[in-house]
């Protein structure tokens, strides 16, 4: 970041030594080296020695604007919460070696932890925006990539990524479309295979009166939170088999859920660009499976 947060600037993503892992952790990890932020405050090292490889995301901190003196205390702490993001995905990556099929570290790690970065992210410009210009643009950093062999980022691109940054926001991406009206998801999209249906709590229902000057921004996103539901479903279904007993959870209940958080978070930032702010949509984020 600029001036304003000079302990994050050029916040790396590179290999910690064992023994500093152990100094952090206090714990080895299925032969591997977790770190968490060095001690000098001067970036983090969130890598893994392991076949399955390390995760790099881009450095959020660096693209924002000056953050105002209201807001940094926010700010700092859903920028910490994004290294803690990759240090648990490194850590799932390890932790889940040989799990699931072709497309298991996508689904189930690497697509969660981009959805968990747009809602940290959008935090962030909101903090900012309640008293300087809203920074646009911040989804863009969500996506990560693996480093299927492990090795450090060329330089300059400790954080960056490569061509992960150039993803589109995972809530953006084209998808199923056959979400019925409404919201409330269940029986949506779901077969005759045993896998299940997904159901979320109705947010269209939920929200107060929509300033006209909204309302457009507003229709669209709950039409967004429809499409994410049709979307689970179809992975329900394509992925009948795969994984643990924890793999409905933590490839798709999750990740929809860090979804919905954000298009609700936009759907309320939006209302409150010209009324009062709706309180407490984020509990009518999570979703269920019906057998």
């Amino acid at each position: 970041m600029s001036r304003a947060l000079p302990k994050y600037n050029k916040r790396r993503v590179g290999l910690a030594g064992g023994a500093a892992a152990v100094a952090l952790t206090g714990a080895v990890i299925a032969g591997t080296a977790l770190a968490g932020e060095s001690s000098d405050g001067g970036g983090a090292d969130v890598r893994t020695l392991a076949g399955p490889g390390t995760i790099s995301c881009p450095d959020v901190a660096s693209q924002l604007p000056a953050v105002p003196a209201s807001a940094q205390a926010e700010v700092t702490r859903n920028l910490a919460l994004l290294d803690q993001q990759i240090a648990e995905a490194n850590k799932r990556l390890v932790d889940t070696v040989g799990q699931g099929g072709p497309n298991f570290v996508q689904n189930a790690i690497l697509g969660p932890l981009e959805d968990k970065r747009i809602a940290t992210v959008n935090r962030i410009a909101t903090a900012i925006g309640r008293t300087a210009d809203r920074p646009a643009g911040l989804d863009s950093l969500a996506a990560c990539s693996l480093d299927a062999q492990g090795d450090p980022a060329a330089p300059g691109q400790e954080e960056t990524g490569g061509a992960g940054t150039a993803a589109p926001p995972a809530e953006d991406a084209g998808g199923d479309t056959g979400a019925g009206g409404g919201d409330a998801g269940a029986g949506q999209g779901g077969d005759a295979s045993g896998a299940g249906t997904i159901s979320c709590p109705d947010v269209a229902s939920q929200l107060p009166a929509v300033p006209a000057s909204e309302q457009a921004e507003v229709t669209r996103n709950l039409a967004l939170l429809d499409q994410q539901i049709a979307e689970a479903n179809k992975r329900l279904v394509d992925t009948v088999g795969q994984g643990g007993p924890n793999f409905v959870q933590n490839a798709i209940l999750g990740p929809l859920e860090d979804k919905r958080i954000a298009t609700v978070n936009r759907i309320a930032t939006a209302i409150g660009r010209t009324a009062d702010r709706p309180a407490g949509l984020d509990s009518l984020a999570a979703c269920t499976l019906t057998k």
